[in-house]
């Protein structure tokens, strides 16, 4: 059989590798999940199994349609794109319409584990009383986690009573331990609606300092660029070079590096740029403990960061620019202003385009800057603990999941990604339509 030819080729092909890996994938979930009914499985048995299967279903597969097997190459490839980007995807969004927390979290709460001093079939008797060893009230349908050395099962609370409960199954084995298990439960909208109930004192401050943010970023970065971009072509400029080193040094230099420097020489006591400014006379400045000041920081330190990458973007593209161009200009009598008006910020307008607009996308985006230079604070009254003066919409999401302020709420912080997700698209889609990004060539 031949390679079938064109788009649907290629679709094929890519379904059938896609069908392989999902039917591999399934088969060590289902081999995992019915083991442990009798036993605790390593984690690695999905693994295994799925590689039992994907092997020999390769080949059969390999003899039914010949010409695919070109394709495997690309099964490791697409391995990885479902392990790394689909998988991650799906789950966010999958855990944005639960409760998914640091508590509920679907593992065994072993401060409630309790001994099973007998059992009877599916009747189990504790050595302590049902509701408070397991902390339920009422204790009927709870989710619970019945154990012994090498076996595992998970049930539910069908009764109980005293010191006795009865599970919906019969353990396979003899149970030594009983804990509650933190569920987690399917809420529907019930984190985006809390979104919006609380937009006054996150949502709507913080998209509107991320939207400052991101703008500010790129404006000031692109100006100074441009004009030491400008001032570094001139071809009669002494020692041209030594300063593109020491201007691009910024730009070299680790990221996580440079912003811990910079929040020691902006420390309010003991920093260098206050100590400056004392002997000039002036007042320390609260850089990193007033709201607003805390925000000019943040723009000077990414400007630091972000201006030898502007600089050089604005040296590529000046050098596309023919000379000739210049001295026909000069013939004509233009000026030094004219020609720059005239031929050089015409002229950079479409290379540069596309570099503002991912700059942009960066830094609307920028979460290791924030969270190493300010942590998102400093706090701000009327705002909620994990949307502090400086958060972007990515770190509130990052302290909503992953802090203990935040309560480790993964599914709000998912619900909050998706959020983010939907206002970034939509500010690119607006971004593309104001420039023409994605209009066609005509």
């Amino acid at each position: 059989m031949k390679h079938p030819p064109g788009l649907g080729g290629f679709l094929l092909a890519l379904g059938l590798l896609l069908g392989l890996l999902l039917l591999s994938t399934g088969a060590g979930l289902l081999a995992y999940f019915l083991l442990q009914v009798h036993f605790a499985p390593p984690g690695w048995t999905i693994l295994g199994v799925a590689l039992l299967v994907l092997v020999p279903g390769a080949v059969g597969v390999g003899k039914l349609f010949p010409w695919l097997t070109d394709w495997y190459y690309f099964l490791p490839a697409l391995a990885f794109l479902i392990v790394f980007t689909l998988y991650p995807v799906g789950l966010t969004v999958y855990l944005a319409f639960t409760d998914y927390s640091g508590q509920r979290n679907g593992f065994p709460d072993r401060s409630t584990e309790t001994r099973v001093v007998a059992q009877e079939g599916a009747r189990l008797s504790l050595e302590a009383g049902v509701a408070e060893a397991l902390r339920c009230d009422p204790c009927r349908g709870e989710p619970v986690e019945v154990y012994a050395e090498g076996h595992r099962l998970r049930a539910r609370i069908a009764q109980a009573e005293g010191e006795t409960l009865l599970l919906d199954r019969v353990p396979p084995f003899r149970a030594e331990f009983v804990a509650k298990v933190n569920a987690f439960h399917f809420v529907g909208l019930r984190s985006f609606a809390f979104i919006l109930s609380q937009a006054n004192q996150a949502l709507l401050p913080v998209f509107l300092w991320n939207l400052v943010f991101a703008t500010a970023t790129v404006l000031l970065n692109a100006l100074l660029g441009l004009v030491l971009g400008l001032i570094l072509n001139n071809k009669g400029l002494k020692l041209r070079n030594f300063y593109r080193t020491v201007l691009i040094v910024s730009w070299a230099l680790p990221g996580v590096i440079t912003v811990q420097v910079w929040v020691a020489l902006l420390n309010y006591n003991f920093g260098a740029v206050n100590r400056l400014l004392g002997v000039l006379g002036v007042y320390p400045i609260p850089w990193l403990n007033d709201p607003d000041w805390a925000k000019v920081a943040v723009l000077l330190v990414n400007l630091w960061l972000g201006f030898p990458y502007m600089m050089t973007a604005t040296l590529g593209a000046l050098s596309t620019i023919p000379d000739e161009l210049y001295e026909a200009a000069k013939v004509d009598g233009a000026t030094p202003w004219q020609a720059l008006f005239g031929i050089t910020l015409p002229l950079l307008e479409k290379p540069m385009l596309p570099i503002l607009l991912s700059s942009f996308a960066f830094n609307f985006n920028n979460f290791y800057l924030i969270y190493l230079l300010t942590g998102g604070g400093p706090a701000q009254e009327g705002r909620l603990a994990t949307a502090q003066a400086t958060d972007i919409l990515i770190s509130w999401a990052y302290k909503t999941a992953f802090s203990a302020e935040g309560q480790s709420a993964y599914g709000l912080g998912a619900a909050i990604s998706l959020v983010i997700f939907a206002i970034t698209v939509l500010i690119s889609l607006v971004n593309f339509r104001a420039t023409g990004a994605l209009r066609e060539v005509r």
